[in-house]
């Protein structure tokens, strides 16, 4: 079958959506299918991207690359195969471009369109932001099918378009995309001060989190969590680490403030062995999140024995196996949003369940197993091919 994929403007530095983007064209390749991946191309963008004193200029000019120039690109090469499939629902206008044509789009989570409706006032829609929501929200609305990473947002999808046939959307959870495992090569743990690297290498116990800084990430929740838990027995040694974007100006005033410069460690952006040592050798990972579409980091943990702690709440609760429906849960459920309650909880139930948590967790795995998820678009893709 003759697959198109488009995939997300690289300048933009969505990580996550070049991974999801590159493990569908390694595997569908391998499947045998012919897959061609385009995506808007720097042109306009490319005069000014990378220099702070233009950085907002880069951003309008990239617009253009994205929205005036790529889709005839778009419409080109659409004509030559036989599916489209547009990898980022925050891509969902080029639909408009593909009236006629069989196609589909992947709902990752949808955030940001919630927000924009005024749901989430903490995230802080400007005006640009608002009438760009709106028309991924068009675009949507003339989808012919979707793929849902997670059950949270395929019902959130149904709320905001409630006329759409649930025959239109398949729930897919994301496959592993890299073959993390348990190792025994310790982290660098570069960027950590001494004595401190000293003592990480030497076994000290930390507890891992990875992340951005998006609202919905709680990443001063991790900080207030975290300091929490070092008032309570059997962690006042324990070091917090803390890899992926960094730190903002609030999570850098309450580390100060609560006195956490001797424990807790910024790791900045991680190469992928890195990330596998990481979580081989943690205590745990702390995943409080408020909202999510998936966690990749969630399965990622639990692939390497490193036990994980999120938020009680859909969807994290579900990828990590710990929802009402699984027995044993495969993770440790807290409030995000009570750090004293769920420092408690961790400090409670993690030392006597961490090798419960272990074992069920590589249980879990087995629902995001990459050749079963594969068969679910290949077939997926067989009908929109036919146009059922």
């Amino acid at each position: 079958m003759r697959i198109l994929l488009i995939a997300n403007y690289r300048p933009d530095a969505q990580q996550s959506m070049q991974r999801y983007a590159d493990w569908l064209e390694r595997a569908l390749i391998g499947r045998g299918h012919q897959v061609t991946v385009i995506r808007p191309e720097p042109f306009f963008s490319r005069l000014t991207f990378g220099t702070r004193r233009l950085g907002a200029v880069a951003k309008y000019l990239g617009y253009i690359d994205k929205f005036v120039l790529f889709p005839f690109k778009l419409r080109s090469q659409a004509r030559k195969h036989e599916v489209t499939h547009i990898l980022d629902h925050s891509n969902s206008m080029y639909m408009a471009h593909l009236r006629g044509r069989r196609a589909l789009i992947t709902a990752h989570d949808l955030l940001a369109v919630r927000a924009a409706l005024g749901e989430f006032p903490e995230a802080g829609t400007g005006w640009s932001g608002r009438i760009l929501q709106r028309w991924i929200l068009r675009g949507l609305a003339i989808s012919p099918r979707f793929i849902s990473v997670s059950q949270k947002t395929a019902g959130d999808l149904f709320a905001l378009l409630p006329q759409t046939p649930a025959e239109n959307l398949s729930v897919i959870p994301n496959p592993l995309n890299w073959p993390y495992k348990p190792t025994s090569q310790r982290p660098a743990f570069v960027g950590i001060p001494e004595p401190h690297r000293t003592q990480l290498s030497n076994g000290a116990p930390y507890i891992f989190h990875v992340g951005a800084n998006q609202w919905y990430k709680n990443r001063l929740g991790v900080l207030k969590i975290f300091s929490e838990l070092r008032k309570l027995p059997g962690f006042t040694g324990t070091k917090l680490l803390m890899a992926g974007k960094p730190w903002t100006l609030p999570m850098r005033e309450f580390h100060s403030v609560a006195g956490l410069g001797e424990c807790a460690f910024e790791l900045g952006t991680l190469e992928t062995t890195e990330m596998q040592a990481c979580y081989s050798h943690a205590l745990a990972l702390l995943f409080p999140s408020l909202e999510e579409g998936f966690g990749w980091p969630l399965v990622e943990a639990q692939a390497c024995g490193c036990p994980v702690i999120t938020s009680n709440r859909p969807p994290m609760n579900w990828v990590a196996g710990a929802s009402a429906e699984f027995n044993p849960p495969a993770a440790l459920l807290i409030d995000p949003t009570d750090p004293a309650t769920a420092a408690r909880t961790i400090a409670a139930e993690l030392a006597p369940n961490r090798g419960a948590l272990i074992d069920a967790g590589f249980k879990n795995l087995a629902r995001y197993d990459e050749a079963q998820i594969l068969d679910e678009y290949c077939s997926l893709y067989e009908s929109v091919a036919q146009g059922k």
